[in-house]
């Protein structure tokens, strides 16, 4: 396929660090981009040392195209293709800082991130899959993630609850 060919499969990578350029969270959705977690990192840092001190939204890096937005003490990086079109990354880049942001009742810093990691999985999950744009519009995830974290709130579950059900579904699927 060449690589000039417009793609459904947009987005190479998303992820977010703090301000130390640590990991807090990555999802790459190109098995071949960067395919060991060294390989991943290595990228991160780099990534991090040429845009945490711009003032910048967009870089060029080891042929790709990174969006990004810094908050308090976090960076969040959106990357695509050398040939992606910006505005897609942006579009993808605003709805996951918009959405987290209602998330976290606007408290888009590190802690607050961490304690509601649940949260910022469903709101990547539903923003992107496999590297496909499914969503860039904020209200539209947060109904959606709000929708599935009511549906089934585990953490509202004891640990007996959730042994006993799995107990119970064992016992089924023996009995089957």
């Amino acid at each position: 396929m060449d690589s000039l060919e417009p793609s459904l499969y947009t987005v190479k990578a998303v992820f977010i660090l703090d301000n130390d350029g640590n990991r807090l969270l990555s999802k790459y959705y190109d098995p071949e981009l960067y395919p060991s977690m060294k390989e991943q990192k290595n990228f991160e840092m780099n990534v991090f040392n040429k845009t945490h001190k711009a003032d910048n939204e967009i870089a060029f890096l080891e042929g790709m195209t990174i969006v990004y937005k810094s908050s308090i003490d976090l960076f969040f990086y959106v990357v695509g293709s050398a040939q992606e079109n910006e505005l897609m990354l942006m579009s993808v880049l605003n709805c996951l800082f918009e959405s987290l942001s209602q998330i976290l009742r606007k408290n888009v810093e590190r802690r607050c991130l961490l304690d509601n990691m649940e949260g910022v999985f469903l709101v990547v999950d539903e923003i992107i899959d496999g590297g496909v744009i499914l969503e860039s519009d904020p209200q539209q995830v947060l109904q959606k993630v709000n929708y599935r974290a009511d549906e089934n709130p585990l953490s509202e579950q004891s640990v007996a609850q959730v042994l006993q059900s799995a107990k119970e579904q064992i016992k089924w699927s023996i009995l089957k």
